[in-house]
């Protein structure tokens, strides 16, 4: 049992949640900052139904700076995993202005609250989208960075912001650095095993596996597929799909590793996230029906802009620093989605 306090922006939400699990069940003291735009609170509930534990919430918005002083003055914490900010390609394409606001200046606000509390440990939630297209379908660490649309060049902005404040430290030889953990996601589907927190999005949902669980239980009529001509093994993308509660486990591997040797003199460290292995929609609309014997009505439909062919996670830099590698299969992963589906069809609504 730890008695550290973990401050988790954005914790209502998809993986947040999950995180709060994860973390309440390592005996971490959690609280939450979210301000519920694109979230429940009935989700807390829930982590705190599978839990048996409770956390404390905040409903705040990071660029609050007022509010997070206080947050941070009250609480204490010695860690924030940072997951707030916005997360749909497509918006961020017709609303950059809002993507940059939400997420560049709320890590700007955050990590200015953070210096001053003097709280220099930080997990944050980048993506894979801030890599360039390679002509490898494989992406490591160091491969040139070159988000291709507003969303991931947030997530690309956040890096260079927490790199450079990492930077600053060593150069000043600070007694106390930044130690920051860059997360690079992939795809992350499913939902906790217990079926009570899963993916709720607003509206028509941006990722297919959320997608696919409508269709199947009625509540969209059909999926499009978006190309078919790819130069991959059935046509379509190829996509590296990790399962969430794999994914908030390696947020809990990162707060071991700042702590340890690795971190010692501060620095910051990005991480791939991901299975290390694609599937194509196809491949994942036919394990949907396999798994849960549901036909999934779906049909082709042209490609859309900035779609690549395939691309998938090297983890291996996690397993060797972080110790951390998936353990859930694609099978894992439908299950888990489709027992959220069916005892929520309306979400947390």
């Amino acid at each position: 049992m730890n008695n550290q306090t973990v401050l988790v922006t954005g914790g209502a939400g998809y993986i947040g949640s999950h995180a709060c699990v994860e973390l309440l069940q390592a005996g971490f003291k959690v609280v939450v900052v979210d301000n519920l735009t694109n979230s429940k609170p009935e989700s807390l509930s829930r982590v705190q139904q599978i839990t048996g534990k409770s956390l404390t919430f905040y409903q705040a918005d990071i660029r609050d700076k007022q509010a997070l002083t206080e947050i941070f003055a009250k609480e204490s914490p010695s860690t924030v995993i940072h997951f707030a900010g916005l997360k749909a390609v497509g918006e961020s394409c017709e609303q950059p202005q809002l993507y940059y606001h939400n997420n560049v200046y709320g890590t700007l606000v955050l990590t200015e609250v953070m210096t001053n509390a003097n709280v220099k440990q930080l997990v944050f939630s980048s993506s894979a989208t801030v890599y360039s297209e390679s002509a490898s379908k494989q992406y490591t660490e160091n491969f040139p960075l070159g988000a291709c649309n507003p969303y991931g060049r947030s997530k690309a902005m956040i890096e260079d912001i927490l790199r450079d404040l990492s930077a600053a430290d060593q150069i000043k030889q600070t007694e106390s650095p930044w130690k920051i953990a860059l997360l690079r996601y992939f795809n992350p589907i499913g939902a906790h095993q217990s079926g009570l927190i899963g993916e709720d999005p607003n509206g028509i949902p941006n990722n297919l596996m959320p997608y696919v669980a409508q269709v199947a239980i009625g509540k969209l009529p059909q999926l499009s597929v978006f190309g078919d001509d790819y130069p991959t093994r059935d046509g379509t993308g190829v996509r590296d799909y990790i399962h969430v509660v794999d994914l908030v486990k390696g947020h809990i591997k990162a707060i071991a590793a700042l702590a340890g040797e690795k971190f010692e003199a501060g620095g910051c460290r990005a991480y791939n996230l991901g299975a290390g292995r694609g599937y194509s929609v196809l491949e994942m609309i036919n394990a949907f029906e396999q798994v849960t014997g549901k036909t999934i009505n779906y049909k082709i439909s042209p490609r859309r802009t900035g779609d690549i062919a395939e691309c998938f996670a090297n983890p291996g830099l996690a397993l060797k620093e972080l110790n951390w590698k998936v353990e859930k299969n694609l099978d894992d992963m439908v299950a888990d989605t489709w027992n959220w589906q069916t005892k929520n069809p309306h979400g947390y609504a």
